[in-house]
């Protein structure tokens, strides 16, 4: 599996506001993440509950994703059952601790469909490893753990718990993760600058919680044009030869791999 074939940005929208389902379908990230947790409280559940089964399918070309509430609180389960009837492309599941409720809910969910896990507790981190064989995909809720961990949300405090999901989804044999939000959305740079450091960890994506995210953290996913020159020179000159040197650098194998991904990537996000 490419770098490129993970690249994914989807975009929450509250499932108690569906008046803004199809703005945030159109928005042009790909992919919308209709959300019963976080985003609706207590006495909203079922009626965004509602709204989404009657919303969901309606956004042709757009992937379709719904969180549900965590599998410790009182709403998880009609979430299931209302949510695995609908078509759409998958179910992201919060505060993911236990790989056993992860492979029950795809047994309810059924084949063709994505089961993504978030990684936002100590317990879940201690069992990514476990998770991460059960689902198709882990994501990190990376606010969620500091709050969980008492710790400050910056990047190099959370360097080796990205790392970690990194290894975990890569010895699962599954998609490269998905990384947490950038909580200010009016600082198109900051969003930029967190997609860049996640994209030079290893992972495919980010999630967003404002169309005003897209762009900026479709750029830092995308390679500069300083890297698609480099790639495309090492490719030109060493592609098929064996071991060579390109610009005083050695190059073999595994700097073609990441070569090839560099212009993928560019072509997937230009």
């Amino acid at each position: 599996m490419t770098m490129t074939d993970a690249i994914c940005l989807p975009l929450f929208v509250p499932g108690n506001r569906p008046d803004r389902f199809a703005k945030a379908a159109a928005a042009g990230s790909g992919m919308i993440i209709l959300d019963l947790e976080d985003a609706v409280v207590a006495g909203a559940k079922a009626e965004a509950r509602d709204a989404v089964v009657r919303e969901a399918g309606a956004f042709e070309g757009t992937r379709v994703f719904v969180r549900v509430n965590g599998a410790d609180t009182p709403w998880f389960e009609d979430d299931i059952s209302a949510v695995t009837a609908l078509a759409i492309d998958g179910i992201v599941v919060p505060k993911a601790e236990n790989p056993e409720i992860i492979r029950e809910i795809a047994k309810a969910l059924g084949p063709g469909r994505e089961i993504w896990a978030l990684i936002e507790s100590v317990r879940g981190m201690a069992k990514v490893r476990d998770i991460a064989g059960a689902a198709d995909r882990i994501v990190f809720g990376s606010v969620d753990f500091c709050a969980d961990l008492g710790m400050a949300h910056e990047r190099e405090i959370l360097l080796p718990f990205r790392l970690e999901l990194a290894m975990a989804a890569r010895l699962a044999g599954k998609p490269a993760p998905v990384d947490g939000v950038t909580t200010v959305f009016d600082k198109a740079d900051l969003v930029t600058e967190d997609a860049v450091h996640a994209r030079a960890l290893g992972y495919g994506g980010k999630l967003l919680i404002h169309p005003k995210q897209i762009e900026p953290a479709r750029a830092g996913f995308r390679p500069t044009e300083a890297e698609v020159e480099t790639a495309r020179r090492i490719l030109q000159q060493a592609e098929g030869v064996g071991a060579v040197a390109v610009d005083g650098q050695m190059i073999d194998e595994p700097v073609l791999i990441r070569a090839r991904d560099v212009l993928a990537r560019w072509e997937a996000l230009s």
